[in-house]
């Protein structure tokens, strides 16, 4: 039985570059499906992919997290390729991001637009760097596990792994969702070196650089507290504890050298922030738990879904 591979494309007014990138992706993997979906663009996107034999949908709400968890949901493959429509992405490194996968040595690939210095070469834009290392960063400190690019937009997935997949991003955070996914679900995860190249004469990014990096950086806070509630709670609890108890020493100097208490709010504000840490770490006890519950449901879902992967493989 012949393995299918699905090439996804989210869009938002990608007129420019879209024609080439379908073209490509038809050429270097001429029996896969090609889904363009168009997220409401207001240029004529949708006509020229289908003009070049993509697959076009459309999805209303607007951003690419929403379109992406359409996109999952709706796309039946056994292999998955996810690349952005402005033609960045060269269609050439798609067999071997596909590789690993149809090896069965890894569950998403990641196209790394970094190690071989492309990126910093062709990208012009200011910040953009220093954001994807401040994320790859956090990452690091907060989950282990070093990505090469986190923020790459070339990845590929198996089936098994698109299909449990519980995309909650609406924006750009979605790479950022999919990749400490990956990591906290313990994936098979490997990097694959890619060229990259800037947006061609005429097409422009929709990414803002503050705006979707302080999305970013709360999406990776929100997942933090989700996946290790402990974790979570347990840092907020200590840094509570130490100013209950920084409050409190003028409180107890007082108190040694004089027998009095002049510092009622002092002391009763200690008090309160001594037992908020109390009540942050039985909270994260408690969450702690309940994540450990919906993993062990979710490792049900990913057997299930596993199971009928490879029965049809």
């Amino acid at each position: 039985m012949s393995e299918k591979v699905a090439v996804l494309i989210p869009c938002y007014n990608e007129a420019v570059t879209i024609a080439k990138v379908v073209d490509d992706f038809k050429r270097v993997l001429p029996d896969a499906d090609i889904y363009v979906y168009d997220n409401n663009s207001s240029d004529n996107t949708a006509e020229i992919a289908r003009e070049h034999g993509a697959i076009v949908r459309f999805e209303g709400r607007q951003g690419k997290g929403n379109v992406v968890r359409q996109m999952f949901r709706d796309v039946d493959a056994d292999y998955y390729i996810m690349v952005d429509g402005d033609d960045t992405y060269p269609a050439e490194f798609a067999p071997a991001l596909l590789e690993p996968l149809m090896r069965d040595e890894a569950d998403m690939t990641v196209g790394d637009r970094l190690s071989n210095g492309s990126y910093g070469e062709e990208n012009d834009r200011a910040f953009h760097g220093f954001g994807n290392d401040l994320v790859r960063w956090l990452i690091k400190v907060i989950y282990g596990y070093a990505f090469d690019d986190v923020m790459t937009g070339y990845r590929a997935f198996n089936r098994v792994f698109v299909k449990t997949m519980p995309v909650l991003s609406e924006g750009f955070q979605i790479e950022t969702e999919i990749s400490i996914h990956a990591v906290d679900k313990r994936w098979r995860i490997k990097d694959v070196p890619i060229d990259y190249r800037d947006r061609p004469e005429g097409s422009y990014s929709k990414l803002s650089t503050f705006g979707d990096g302080a999305k970013v950086l709360k999406a990776i806070t929100s997942l933090f507290k989700d996946y290790k509630p402990l974790a979570f709670f347990g840092w907020l609890a200590l840094l509570l504890l130490v100013l209950a108890v920084v409050a409190a020493v003028p409180v107890f100097i007082d108190y040694f050298n004089t027998g009095l208490v002049p510092r009622i709010p002092t002391m009763l504000g200690s008090l309160a922030l001594a037992g908020c840490s109390a009540l942050s770490f039985v909270t994260g006890l408690i969450l702690d738990t309940v994540a450990k519950s919906h993993r062990r449901q979710w490792e049900i879902d990913v057997y299930k879904v596993s199971d009928s992967f490879y029965k049809n493989s």
